[in-house]
């Protein structure tokens, strides 16, 4: 860990949720993202972790949230072949999926609602894209009064650049989980690591 966050300066706690004691919420784990355009770096081994991850849940009797994005035409169209969920983290009967169409998965959706529902206020997150989806779903989930827990080796994104300069996949992946894991949530290594 390097400088200090601003959840120690402000106090909150910092223990990872525990999988059986939480909502497990999946975002994005769409086929867009596997291939074609918007395909991200390293998605294969973030989508295997995903699938440990789900495993566990449903194991453990979790509740389970599957997230989409919907574009509309193109490559975020869920009611098309490459909009729909990877097949290896695909809904099981009792398993909501919620539609989105904005980064944080609680903003026009019944998200929201599930979570208060399954009256549990921590969260455990992973999805594509980290520095998108993710973390604004973890800073939503956050802003709501839930305590989010992001599993970092279940989720990848890609590379970007900007006027100042170019991130790699990797500097954008770490930077948007230091980001979280200032103020908006814990940030775990892998499932393992799950209080």
């Amino acid at each position: 860990m390097g400088a200090i966050t601003l959840r120690e300066v402000i106090g909150l706690d910092r223990t990872p949720a525990k999988l059986s004691d939480s909502t497990l919420v999946l975002i994005d784990y769409q086929n867009t993202y596997t291939r074609g355009v918007m395909e991200l770096e390293g998605w294969e081994p973030a989508l295997d972790a995903a699938a440990d991850l789900l495993a566990r849940a449903r194991r453990a009797g979790t509740r389970v949230v599957h997230v989409v994005n919907d574009g509309g035409p193109g490559p975020y169209d869920y009611s098309a072949e490459i909009g729909q969920i990877h097949p290896k983290v695909a809904p099981i009967e009792g398993e909501e999926i919620v539609v989105k169409t904005a980064p944080d998965a609680f903003v026009g959706t019944g998200l929201g609602d599930l979570v208060g529902a399954a009256g549990k206020t921590d969260l455990v997150v992973a999805g594509f894209m980290t520095h998108m989806c993710v973390a604004f779903t973890a800073q939503g989930a956050f802003l709501r009064g839930d305590r989010p827990t992001v599993v970092a080796d279940a989720c990848a994104t890609r590379p970007l650049g900007s006027a100042v300069g170019e991130a790699s996949a990797k500097e954008l992946h770490t930077a948007a989980l230091a980001t979280v894991a200032d103020l908006y949530g814990v940030v775990v290594a892998t499932a393992d690591d799950l209080g």
